[in-house]
């Protein structure tokens, strides 16, 4: 199993990132992938999950309505679309998978916002 991500980087309050974990190593339309995040000190937190044919979804309540998190099982990649950022986003975000009762984690992507 291996998940890759891209997209973050530095933006300024209220701008916008489009995050993607590719995913190979397993039949990806078959599973639930999540988002997750972890700012500096703090345990690392769900954002967004999406089930695997991307009819069900949910959000952290800090999140909705500003993040969506679509897949496409065609290129086997998840993505997490952030919109209205906030400088309390900041933080390295990362996909993740469970296959079998193991945990399956992406190497992060830092997103920081600041002005």
């Amino acid at each position: 199993v291996q998940l890759v991500e891209s997209g973050g980087g530095l933006v300024q309050p209220g701008g916008s990132l489009r995050l993607s974990c590719a995913a190979s190593g397993f039949t990806f339309s078959s599973y639930t992938m999540s988002w997750y995040r972890q700012a500096p000190g703090k345990e690392r937190e769900s954002v967004a999950v999406i089930r695997s044919s991307g009819f069900i979804r949910n959000y952290a309540d800090s999140v909705k309505g500003r993040f969506t998190i679509s897949r496409d099982n065609a290129k086997n990649t998840v993505y997490l679309q952030m919109n209205n950022l906030k400088p309390e986003d900041t933080a390295v975000y990362y996909c993740s998978t469970t296959l079998n009762f193991i945990n399956y984690w992406g190497q992060g992507t830092q997103v920081t916002v600041s002005s």
